[in-house]
């Protein structure tokens, strides 16, 4: 059963954890603006000496998404705790891949993730060692076909994905992301590497979490709630994020049956 924190709020269990995973994008801001009580449970976190990480699936380093969330108005002592699936990922390509080339799926904006690598990158997806996907090329040009017919005589090289969300919102508008890409290479038979959540390497990567008992908050129940549970945390959902309509409609015990995911709690925002 799913308890419901909306009248105790998160000050009711923080004392039962050491480590909280917050979701950044959905949770803390929606691309457009930040989230005022969001903000204010965070401070109360640090206020109690816990840690927190504001882990985020975007395809960029950490400080690409700082200076992001500095034009938003966040405070530095609150941005310096960020860490993506787009730093996890560098870390694995600078190890395994710098002298490779490779072709890249993904908007122009994104550029800033492999500029070390840009001497690599090749023009020709035929011509390259492996497929970099960040996102579309176009993320409001929906025609996922496209996506199809361009990957379709690639499947042996292998791809790696620095985003696994299928869709996130900005603001009211719906975009797809990454995964959606990365779903339709691997169900042609391609190979993924992802980087993001759920994959664990991106909660390990970003600080030492042994042994602490851990609370992963976030809004999507196929990445932040399905991470939580493959590594054994226990997990709060946002209800007023990318599931917004199906809970209000259908409720949470149906809703996250449905995606198979278990959720500990829930809050209609994260609100202290």
């Amino acid at each position: 059963m799913t308890k419901n924190l909306d009248k105790e709020g998160l000050s009711s269990i923080v004392d039962n954890y050491q480590l909280f995973y917050v979701d950044l994008w959905g949770v803390v801001h929606n691309g457009v603006f930040l989230h005022p009580e969001a903000i204010k449970a965070l401070n109360q976190i640090t206020k109690k000496n816990k840690d927190y990480i504001l882990l985020t699936n975007a395809p960029r380093p950490n400080e690409a998404v700082k200076f992001f969330l500095e034009k938003l108005g966040m405070e530095k002592e609150i941005r310096e705790h960020v860490f993506t699936s787009g730093e996890a990922a560098l870390n694995y390509l600078r190890k395994n891949l710098s002298d490779k080339t490779f072709f890249h799926v993904g908007p122009p904006r994104d550029f800033d993730l492999f500029k070390d690598f840009k001497k690599l990158q090749s023009k020709n997806i035929e011509d390259c060692y492996y497929i970099l996907c960040t996102g579309l090329f176009d993320n409001h040009n929906e025609d996922l076909k496209f996506y199809k017919d361009l990957l379709e005589k690639s499947l042996e090289k292998k791809m790696i994905c620095t985003n696994p969300d299928l869709i996130v919102d900005r603001g009211n508008n719906r975009e797809l992301c990454a995964g959606s890409v990365a779903m339709i290479f691997e169900k042609m038979g391609g190979e993924v590497i992802y980087f993001g959540k759920p994959y664990p390497e991106v909660y390990n990567q970003s600080i030492n979490n042994k042994n602490k008992k851990i609370l992963s908050i976030g809004d999507n129940l196929n990445t932040d709630i399905k991470g939580a549970n493959l590594l054994n945390y226990d997990s709060l959902i946002i209800s007023n994020g990318i599931h917004k309509k199906e809970i209000n409609e259908k409720g949470i015990e149906h809703v996250s049956k449905s995606y198979e995911a278990i959720c500990n709690y829930i809050q209609a925002e994260l609100k202290w």
